[in-house]
């Protein structure tokens, strides 16, 4: 029974299939029913006839191909066909079930058929993750500020959606009624099937599960190659438009966000919302970046801080790379010649203007104006060359640059001096040394992102730079491989895959993050940024290098370049800036710690706090000075002047006019004297003793120690700024000629007022001749040598010169004793004498000796008989009085010396004067000038602020510094992550 239904069932299935809508071929076993396939069928492997062979060979399936005709076989009796019977329930059955799994079959098949295409077609696009840094980060942040929840409740739900569809029963109800039911069942898998082969003429290499014959399968195989060709060339073409679309539809969008962000930031500089703008994180970095680079690492603190590092040959593009990040031709220029000769440091940070400054200067350059920007790379050759020390044709200083503008990407670059090979003329010998030391000392920094430029127009062979990067980053994890002049190198290179081969980290013996191909220009140095843009965007739109795929979209432009080195500058800094804070948190503690155990009852001064607290000293003491007495200054003015000029008085004055004869040639040689000596040298010598006095206190309240107060580490600063103001210090000139007439009128005057002056003078006069008896006869002592009792007391004995003179004197005392009033000088007749009874005593002496024996036996005996003559002039103030009329009593030397101590007290009072009135003044305001140009002159203050205190509390506040803006710096980081 069950074998007669199932051979009646799979007649009725070949029947079908072979009428049904014109197919062609035959059915294949999984496309009938489940009860022709469950008994005993010619196909299946129960029957007990032979399975017929199965192809090897299989084809994809195509609506293009169809197989032959073939005609319907009934089966024989044996199979249980009746003919005559009639199974009209059965046969509904078979077709309604076919039609089914007909269209169930060839859904699933070709939806098989689909997914291996969608594969194929999935893993041949690029991986999109790479072009993740393309889209600005705040359309990943939407979410953050886009409430998608409110969004999705205001969207109609489900069931008001379902109203709007048609009603698909009805729909089938009315396909139902239709005749030909069967015909549009058939064009629907069609259709699918239709689409199956459209897909796999697409390029999906996947297995599919119908036969074909050998023959269709060769002409598909034939005609998938040549489909293959033309697709990956329409698909490349397509790939390229859609990226450059995509560009410029990202350009126009970062466009209108830099003019929305220029807004903002104008908007806020202005102050419409009445707040300050922070920081930005840029700057925060560079700060840090900026203070240590003045540390003095005297502990072993290394600045492992991230920075991007430029680095290449000289003349390969390294400054027309770095003008193009900046987006401004800010270095000057040069042709093949060295143009950069120190670091520069260049800081880029986004702002409303396009404006660029140096970190110790407040002028900004507008970088959108050409006299700015020429301004600009004067200043820069300037601090350059000034930075160059004599002999050498490069420096170590680094010049700080900051640039701000809209659009620009945060980031901290260093520009170094270009790597030579050779040394010119004109260089100094170590230049190429230098160059190298310089750019190691860099590159040695584990967290700096080396940014190697390598010349594209030059042999790869020629290239320095790329072993010096390959040394100090041999695992390529922080280094960026940049080819500039691609334009010259597509024209010159005979082998384009030579550029290929480079881009692709092949030729050069180094490794990189990223590799990427620029061009920076025509050469022509007077070309602006947007004229260089456009011709690197229009060389690449049209360069077989990117047509042909040798260079990839993401790896060329100057733009990509700033983007990708941006973000492995951020990243690298993300990775390792706490590890640095810890680092400097580390050797704060142990600065701490030192000077706990060293200085514990000191506060810790920096050196610019220690400079402060010594000026505030030096100020308090120059003030100090405008509290002298009065006294004080007078009685120092006129000891000090009289100890200058007394020599001058007694020689010059008082001496000669003592030789003469009677009182009046007396007074007339003193008047005439004293007026010589008035107008040429005693206001200048009044001067010079006012100044070295004014020196002398300000010395001595700058150098004397206060007791416990007194800190030594000022002593060399105190001395410098002494030294330097009494160089600036110059004296009123006015002063001596009104000094010259006060002194010219107290000379004049010879009336002595009262008793006490007179004593006062008498007393001056001794002291005076005393002081000069003590000279000279310290003088007479050292020419004849020590007396007997010396001789005996101290075993002593007298050279022979010495008892020459001792003979001179003993004889030419016997002289003056025969004539006390003998002149000053010894006639020649009187000197032949002496020197003959010298000789008739055996003593052989010379003239000039007698004559300077005379000298000083004569003036001793002068200042004994001038001291007699004031103990007369005691009681002779009644005679003077009377103008010694009727007394043999003359006492003009008295009142000259009395005229001279009232001009030394007046000239010491008139000085006085200027100097509280004036000159202590002016000598306040030079050192107050002093101390400015100390306190703008850093080499200065550390040369005179020195010593273990001073380095450990100078590297402790640096370390705190440095520590604290590190933590404010990570702070905002992790507030704007």
């Amino acid at each position: 029974m069950w074998r007669t239904r199932g051979a009646a069932a799979c007649v009725i299935c070949r029947s079908l299939a072979n009428r049904s809508c014109g197919i062609k071929r035959k059915p294949a076993l999984q496309n009938l029913h489940l009860a022709s396939r469950g008994i005993h069928h010619p196909c299946h492997p129960s029957s007990k006839f032979p399975r017929p062979q199965l192809r090897t060979s299989l084809q994809q399936f195509s609506s293009l191909n169809r197989l032959p005709l073939r005609k319907a076989k009934l089966l024989s009796v044996r199979y249980g066909y009746q003919p005559h019977r009639n199974f009209w329930l059965a046969r509904l059955a078979s077709r309604l079930l076919k039609i089914r799994y007909l269209i169930l079959g060839s859904a699933v098949g070709g939806g098989y058929t689909a997914k291996k295409t969608y594969d194929q077609w999935k893993d041949m696009m690029p991986d999109l993750d790479e072009y993740k840094w393309i889209v600005p980060d705040f359309l990943w942040e939407l979410d953050e500020h886009i409430d998608f929840e409110k969004l999705i409740k205001a969207l109609p739900d489900a069931d008001d959606l379902a109203k709007l569809l048609p009603d698909f029963d009805k729909i089938g109800e009315s396909l139902a009624s239709l005749k030909g039911f069967f015909s549009p069942g058939y064009n629907l898998v069609s259709e699918v099937i239709g689409a199956s082969d459209l897909l796999l003429l697409l390029g999906s290499p996947g297995e599919t599960a119908f036969r074909a014959t050998d023959q269709g399968y060769d002409n598909d195989k034939q005609f998938k190659k040549v489909s293959d060709k033309e697709k990956i060339d329409q698909l490349q073409e397509e790939l390229l438009r859609t990226q450059l679309k995509y560009q410029r539809m990202l350009e126009r969008l970062e466009k209108e966000n830099k003019e929305l962000r220029k807004l903002v930031l104008q908007r806020d500089d202005k102050g419409i919302h009445q707040r300050k703008l922070k920081k930005s994180l840029i700057d925060m970095y560079s700060e840090v970046l900026d203070i240590l680079s003045d540390y003095d690492a005297s502990y072993n603190t290394q600045d492992h801080l991230p920075r991007v590092v430029v680095v290449g040959d000289q003349s390969a593009g390294k400054t027309s790379v770095l003008e193009m990040i900046a987006q401004a031709r800010i270095f000057p220029r040069g042709s093949g010649e060295m143009m950069t000769r120190s670091p520069v440091k260049v800081t880029l940070s986004e702002g409303p203007h396009h404006v660029a400054l140096f970190k110790d200067s407040s002028r900004e350059f507008d970088l959108t104006k050409e006299e700015d920007l020429a301004a600009l790379r004067n200043e820069i050759e300037i601090r350059m060359r000034n930075s160059v020390k004599e002999g050498c044709t490069v420096s170590t200083e680094t010049i700080s640059l900051s640039v701000k503008g809209p659009g620009l990407q945060r980031m901290v670059l260093v520009d170094l001096p270009g790597v030579i090979s050779t040394v010119t003329s004109g260089m100094a010998p170590d230049t190429k040394e230098t160059i190298f030391s310089l750019s190691k000392a860099y590159m040695q920094n584990p967290n700096a992102i080396i940014l190697c430029i390598q010349d594209g127009s030059v042999d790869a062979e020629r290239s320095i730079v790329t072993d010096l990067v390959s040394q100090m980053d041999p695992q390529g994890k922080r280094t960026i491989f940049v080819l500039t002049k691609v334009d010259l190198a597509e024209k010159n290179v005979a082998s384009p895959s030579r550029i290929q081969q480079i881009i692709e980290g092949k030729l050069f013996p180094m490794k990189a993050l990223g590799y990427f191909a620029v061009v920076t220009g025509k050469g022509n140095s007077s070309e602006s940024i947007e004229s260089i843009k456009e011709y690197e965007e229009e060389f690449f739109q049209n360069s077989k290098l990117l047509k042909t795929c040798m260079l990839k979209a993401h790896q060329v432009t100057t733009k990509n370049l700033s983007l990708a080195v941006s973000d492995c500058f951020w990243k690298m800094v993300r990775e390792s800036v706490e590890q640095q804070a810890d680092a400097f948190k580390a050797t704060r503690f142990n600065l701490e710690t030192e000077w706990k155990n060293n200085y514990p009852r000191l506060r810790e001064l920096d050196r610019n706090e220690l400079f402060e607290k010594a000026k505030n000293e030096i100020l308090d003491e120059v003030i100090s000075l405008t509290q002298v007495t009065p006294k004080h200054w007078e009685e120092i003015l006129q000891k000090t002047l009289w100890e200058r000029v007394s020599t001058h008085v007694i020689e010059n004055i008082y001496l000669p006019a003592a030789q003469t004869m009677n009182s009046g040639t007396f007074n007339t040689t003193v008047d005439i004297k004293l007026k010589q000596w008035t107008d040429k040298q005693l206001p200048n010598k009044a001067v010079e003793v006012a100044w070295e006095t004014l020196q002398e206190e300000f010395s001595r309240f700058m150098t004397e120690q206060k007791g416990k107060e007194h800190d030594d580490i000022f002593d060399k600063l105190k001395q410098a700024v002494k030294e330097e103001t009494i160089k600036r210090h110059k004296w009123n000139e006015r002063a001596e000629d009104s000094l010259r007439v006060i002194q010219h009128n107290a000379l004049e005057d010879r009336s002595i007022s009262d008793k006490q002056q007179w004593d006062a003078a008498i007393h001056f006069m001794e002291e005076t001749l005393q002081s000069r008896l003590k000279d000279t006869e310290s003088v007479i002592e050292d020419m004849v040598g020590p007396d007997w009792k010396k001789r005996w007391l101290y075993w002593v004995g007298r050279t022979k010169e010495q008892n020459i003179r001792n003979e001179t004197k003993n004889e030419l005392e016997k002289l003056i004793k025969r004539d006390e009033e003998h002149a000053a000088y010894l006639a020649n007749d009187e000197v032949t004498t002496v020197r003959k009874n010298l000789e008739a005593r055996g003593v052989t002496v010379d003239p000039c000796l007698i004559k300077d024996t005379w000298h000083q036996i004569y003036r001793r005996y002068f200042l004994k008989t001038a001291l007699n003559h004031c103990n007369l002039c005691r009681r002779g103030f009644y005679y003077y009085q009377r103008h010694f009329v009727d007394s043999e009593l003359e006492c003009n030397d008295i009142v000259l010396f009395w005229r001279i101590q009232r001009m030394l007290a007046i000239t010491a009072n008139t000085l006085r004067q200027q100097l509280t009135n004036t000159e202590v003044r002016r000598l306040e305001k030079n050192v107050k000038e002093v101390l400015e140009d100390f306190a703008e002159d850093n080499e200065k203050k550390v040369t005179l602020l020195t010593g273990k205190r001073v380095q450990l509390a100078e590297d402790l506040k640096k370390v705190r510094e440095i520590q604290e803006k590190l933590e404010a710096f990570i702070e905002a980081l992790h507030q704007e992550k």
